[in-house]
């Protein structure tokens, strides 16, 4: 098994494990010949929200290889935490230096090699951070995040599965939502998301202490499945969408948790288009794009189960 290539986007991988971090402590990050996967599945994760993200190799890395007997793929279960501390540390604007003596510096970093190793019978994701200190002095850092190797035959990665969804959305700014969510999430635990293929969007609370809605009008509907969406969706006009639908202005709706939508909201660090979908009574997908969404260089896709009332 070997596994070898440069970090050319430090910042944009930084930022993609950033946004999952909040999920669960650990996280699963599948390399493939094309492609990084970083899922986030696992069953005593708060709210139920899952991640399932397709990122291209050509966005991140360059003088890729991998090898394995498991047609070429290796998949390693980690704490997230530590490999955004690694990351940090070979951030281009220079990371600190650290080792036995503690902090000595600051390094600007030119080059960041990432592999597969092994130091004291423990596999480990090393990074090697080559640069020039403030003293003009060329050096090398090493930074190894401890991980689980796991096995092909010991695998069960399966996507939800979910119904077509009612309706796509494009989202304004999610660090704008982000800022409206924060200041509802301590009135109730219970967030209403809906929208309408007039490309009305809504987000609703209601307690006995308050009854809040935030409205936004004019977002663009495209019709797609989630095959493409899940790679590269070309937007399609509204109004070639709203011809097709009986009732435009019929909203869709689905509830979930206030503090898993907040999780996702994390993910606005990386985000440049994000497109909602609504399968009412089961959930909201979000797939969030790391660039341009007609030449993304990666997909999140994040799951947010509904919330049931039974009285329905």
């Amino acid at each position: 098994m070997r596994f070898r290539t440069l970090v050319d986007n430090v910042s944009t991988f930084s930022r993609i494990i950033q946004s999952v971090d909040k999920l669960q402590k650990k996280c699963i990050i599948k390399f493939t010949e094309s492609s990084m996967h970083v899922i986030c599945n696992h069953e005593a994760n708060e709210g139920g929200i899952q991640v399932w993200s397709r990122i291209k190799i050509s966005s991140l890395f360059s003088d890729y290889r991998i090898q394995s007997t498991a047609n070429n793929e290796i998949t390693m279960l980690l704490h997230a935490e530590a490999l955004i501390g690694a990351l940090r540390s070979a951030s281009p604007n220079g990371g600190g230096i650290g080792g036995g003596g503690g902090n000595v510096g600051s390094l600007d970093t030119d080059e960041v090699i990432m592999k597969l190793a092994k130091k004291n019978d423990q596999a480990v994701l090393s990074f090697e951070i080559r640069g020039t200190s403030r003293q003009g002095k060329r050096m090398k850092v090493t930074q190894d995040v401890r991980i689980e190797v796991m096995k092909p035959e010991t695998l069960r990665l399966n996507e939800p599965m979910c119904p077509e969804p009612d309706i796509h959305v494009i989202l304004p700014p999610l660090v704008k939502i982000r800022t409206i969510v924060d200041r509802m999430k301590g009135m109730s635990d219970i967030l209403t998301f809906q929208a309408n293929h007039s490309g009305c969007m809504k987000l609703k609370i209601e307690s006995d202490q308050a009854n809040v809605e935030t409205e936004w009008k004019g977002l663009a509907v495209p019709e797609m499945t989630r095959d493409n969406l899940a790679s590269q969706p070309q937007t399609q006009e509204l109004s070639q969408e709203v011809e097709k639908v009986k009732d435009p202005e019929e909203l869709f709706s689905v509830d979930v948790s206030i503090k898993s939508f907040l999780k996702f909201l994390n993910s606005h660090v990386v985000s440049s288009t994000t497109i909602a979908c609504i399968c009412q009574k089961h959930c909201l997908i979000l797939y969030v794009y790391i660039g341009d969404v007609a030449d993304a260089g990666g997909v999140l896709t994040y799951y947010v189960p509904a919330i049931i009332d039974e009285a329905y």
